[in-house]
């Protein structure tokens, strides 16, 4: 069908909204549905239907297109960065909407490269799945902890079986009444790893279910934890652990950010510690989502996962007549193969980070994106404390029309 057919099918009944795929390619489903949006709603879709990419790539990621969201997208860098993955300066993308934030990370870019670059290193990569099973009584629910225990080597075959690429790391049980959850940690390499994690993780729930006396409930209990606040991810981690840290001279301080080392270092303490901790938050920082975010929108990293991204600790003090800084991000899920790192411009953006797709040696790839994410983030946190501590902040963002 043509489009005016498509739209014809829609309003007599004959064919429904999200069946459009199935009569014609993609980019006519989705100028039919703009079409039949723009008459019942009367709005102009003209720039939401001006995307430069063929429909049909994105239909593994999303359902019912009429168009694109297009988001403005600045670079940040070059990024100083001696890591364990990367090696040298790297340029970053990030896509947002907030005036002032690529200025204010690239400011602490130029700081850390005027300290001779920063350190980086993944420090733990556990990509995580957790059921929960049902059982009798808490003698069955130790039971069957002591047998997945007693046999996670025959749990990782079972798993690993579903995949080439993950690698069961381990399998913690935790037991509440007669709910036993089982937290599978996996390396999946450089795919972010989610849907490989779950896949992977529900074959070794049949073989749980066969030996044990537990039923399964629910594929994922919860105890992941996926796209929520857990202090459970601010401990063990899910996806990198990921640390950065710098020492900036107090020249350099006072250069870049108008201010002293003891000055940000009080302000970090009295801030991101003193104040996250009297408010109950899990991050200790001072705006990490904001790189992390705009990073994930570029590089077409699940977004939502911001959330897990933005459980972070900032640290600050003096040293040797400078400034050490250090960002520690406890769960930063990024891969550079799969999701939306398939999209045309999210490949373009993680070509100029130079880790599209796969690395040598796999996993590769996505930590040195970790790794960039992650210090791109302690020089936002550098600039926005100096900003803060000189008391600059309101000015700024006057001065750029913000």
């Amino acid at each position: 069908m043509d489009v005016d057919a498509l739209v014809a099918a829609v309003r007599n009944g004959d064919v429904r909204l999200h069946e459009l795929e199935q009569h014609a390619d993609a980019d006519d489903a989705a100028a039919a549905r703009r079409r039949l949006l723009a008459e019942e709603t009367g709005a102009e879709l003209e720039t939401v239907g001006a995307y430069a990419f063929d429909a049909a790539v994105a239909e593994p990621n999303i359902e019912n297109m009429f168009g694109a969201a297009q988001v403005p997208m600045g670079i940040v860098g070059p990024i100083a960065v001696d890591g364990g993955a990367v090696d040298g300066p790297a340029h970053l993308p990030l896509a947002t909407t907030e005036g002032a934030l690529l200025a204010s990370v690239n400011r602490g870019c130029a700081a850390i490269r005027a300290a001779e670059g920063a350190t980086a290193r993944v420090l733990k990569n556990a990509m995580t799945r957790a059921p929960v099973f049902r059982v009798s009584d808490v003698a069955e629910a130790s039971e069957t902890a002591a047998w997945v225990r007693e046999h996670v080597d025959r749990l990782a075959e079972v798993a690993e079986s579903t995949t080439s690429h993950g690698e069961l790391r381990g399998v913690t049980p935790y037991v509440v009444g007669d709910s036993v959850f089982f937290r599978f940690a996996y390396d999946t390499k450089d795919a972010m790893g989610m849907n490989m994690a779950t896949i992977a993780t529900e074959a070794a729930c049949e073989t749980i279910e066969a030996e044990t006396p537990a039923e399964l409930v629910a594929l994922s209990g919860n105890l992941c934890s996926d796209k929520k606040p857990a202090a459970i991810n601010s401990i063990e981690g899910r996806g990198r652990t990921v640390a950065a840290d710098a020492l900036i001279p107090r020249e350099v301080v006072e250069s870049y950010f108008g201010t002293t080392p003891e000055a940000i270092a009080e302000a970090n303490t009295r801030k991101n510690l003193v104040g996250s901790a009297k408010a109950g938050a899990l991050g200790f920082n001072a705006h990490v989502a904001n790189t992390v975010a705009a990073a994930f929108l570029a590089t077409g990293q699940d977004i939502a996962q911001v959330v897990e991204g933005s459980n972070a600790i900032t640290t600050a003090e003096t040293r040797d007549d400078g400034l050490y800084a250090s960002l520690t991000i406890a769960s930063l899920e990024v891969g550079t193969v799969g999701g939306g790192t398939k999209l045309p411009t999210q490949r373009e953006a993680l070509d100029i980070v130079g880790v599209r797709g796969g690395g040598d040696p796999p996993g590769s790839n996505a930590d040195a994106l970790a790794e960039i994410i992650t210090t791109a983030a302690l020089a936002g946190e550098l600039s926005l404390l100096g900003a803060l501590a000189s008391n600059h902040l309101a000015s700024a963002h006057e001065e750029l029309g913000r």
